[in-house]
């Protein structure tokens, strides 16, 4: 099971990928995880990416795919691992291919969690995170025990500037301009599968386990 999870933002990628990992046992690999581990472990690659973070520049390309690569180094490819968010363009993609298809590892198969904007907004604005622990709530799915207030630490709870209903609409738009040719490529490979990311957690799961078993 090598799979490759993508959807805009609030799609649900990063709740299948941990729903999947550990019913399978398979590494979860998120680029926004692997860039701070190696950043705060300073590792070569950690420090490069540190250079663009701190002058506020976006991480590029061939650093990102050079993060994965070390990553699915260094686990059972044979196993499978699941990857979330990545790869976000062409580019990316074409690498990771090369590099799989060295390895004889290619990916099994792209889920696309198809999901309208209205779901996105309402999910997303919902989202409340603890200004000190950065424990994350919201205020319909899952919300704190008393509101606005952490229930970890007793901080108060914010929503962040990009976690707002006009913000969340240009990352949509942004994201799809984007990902438009990376779904196309997939498509052209016959290994594109469409889920609906409107639905609950649990159906999204289950829909993702029957194609994990019957292939469709």
């Amino acid at each position: 099971m090598r799979w490759i999870l993508l959807g805009p933002p609030g799609a649900g990628k990063g709740t299948q990928a941990a729903l999947l990992t550990k019913k399978f046992n398979l590494p979860h690999i998120a680029t926004g995880d692997l860039l701070r581990q190696a950043v705060r472990e300073q590792t070569p690659l950690g420090l490069e990416a540190k250079s663009y973070i701190d002058k506020g520049e976006l991480v590029p390309d061939n650093l990102v795919t050079n993060l994965v690569k070390d990553k699915l180094s260094n686990i059972d490819m044979e196993k499978g691992f699941i990857l979330d968010g990545f790869p976000r363009n062409i580019s990316q993609a074409e690498s990771l291919d090369i590099f799989l298809d060295n390895n004889h590892k290619p990916i099994d198969a792209v889920i696309y969690l198809a999901t309208e904007e209205q779901t996105i907004i309402q999910r997303l604005s919902g989202r409340r995170v603890c200004q000190s622990c950065e424990a994350n709530f919201h205020i319909k799915n899952v919300p704190p025990k008393k509101e606005g207030i952490c229930d970890y630490c007793g901080a108060k709870l914010i929503q962040r500037d990009d976690d707002k209903p006009q913000t969340i609409k240009n990352r949509i738009k942004i994201y799809n301009q984007k990902t438009k040719d990376l779904i196309e490529y997939y498509n052209k490979k016959n290994i594109l599968k469409q889920v609906s990311g409107d639905l609950e957690s649990d159906k999204v799961l289950a829909l993702l386990q029957n194609f994990l078993k019957t292939g469709r």
